[in-house]
């Protein structure tokens, strides 16, 4: 399967004129519970010409390039990714620190390096909360869940804690986060729900976990008002990306 990714990879390069300068797993296989019906989240970043940065026109900065049972392709044009990073986007943080690397570059590599310059713990938290309120309220209204469902909850409350106790970005690995943030009176509930979620189908429902409801409840109010009591922090300026920018797309007008 990864010889097709790559397969699809150029196949995107050579028709849409761009050159991708990374692009890795997303989703349920980059976090380490992936169904045996779970699709491939492949997300890329790439770079066009310089020509097409200085047209008047409002242009795309985006690439939907697949979608189906198997396949979920899409990437992010450099200038909108380098925005996104200014704005410590967590999608492209995650996108980032994926453990599946399909393609990548040098000059991903540089961009990698600002990372940490841009990483702001408000901004990480609100996200992450936020996806797991969100999830948790518009899903667990029935006595039975869909099985996934519960780590789209779980894995943002846990990444959470993580960037409230070590003030830095959380791994993409749902076993590490666990095995560092979890409390240990539901850790052998999860460790099992994640053995049940490897054989499972992505569609499976099973009956509400009290024991984990009660959990998710308790931490996400308990995040929410430690997210309430946080000053806000200053975002650095654009210098440093601005200068990757010009760098990127300088070498690509000589490829």
């Amino acid at each position: 399967m990864e010889d097709i990714i790559k397969l699809k990879l150029k196949e995107i390069e050579e028709k849409e004129q761009v050159r991708i300068i990374y692009a890795v797993e997303s989703g349920s296989r980059a976090w380490g519970f992936a169904s045996p019906d779970s699709d491939y989240d492949v997300r890329f970043i790439y770079v066009r010409k310089k020509e097409f940065y200085l047209k008047l026109e409002k242009t795309s900065d985006v690439i939907e390039w697949q979608l189906d049972e198997t396949f979920d392709i899409n990437g992010w044009d450099l200038k909108k990714a380098l925005q996104l990073l200014h704005h410590s986007n967590p999608t492209l943080f995650e996108w980032g620190n994926s453990p599946i690397v399909y393609q990548t570059t040098r000059e991903w590599d540089e961009i990698k390096k600002a990372f940490n310059s841009y990483f702001i713990i408000k901004t990480m938290l609100y996200h992450y909360i936020s996806t797991a309120t969100r999830c948790y309220y518009e899903y667990f209204k029935q006595d039975k869940v869909k099985l996934k469902k519960y780590f789209y909850v779980l894995r943002p409350i846990l990444a959470s804690h993580w960037i409230l106790n070590k003030k830095t970005p959380p791994p993409i690995l749902f076993d590490q986060l666990v095995e560092e943030e979890l409390e240990d009176d539901v850790k052998t509930v999860v460790e099992e729900l994640v053995l049940k979620k490897k054989k499972s189908l992505e569609s499976d429902y099973i009956e509400r976990v009290a024991v984990l409801d009660q959990y998710i409840e308790r931490n996400m109010n308990l995040i929410k008002e430690t997210l309430k009591a946080m000053e806000k922090e200053d975002k650095k300026d654009y210098k440093e990306l601005n200068n990757l920018f010009l760098k990127i797309i300088d070498i690509n007008y000589q490829i």
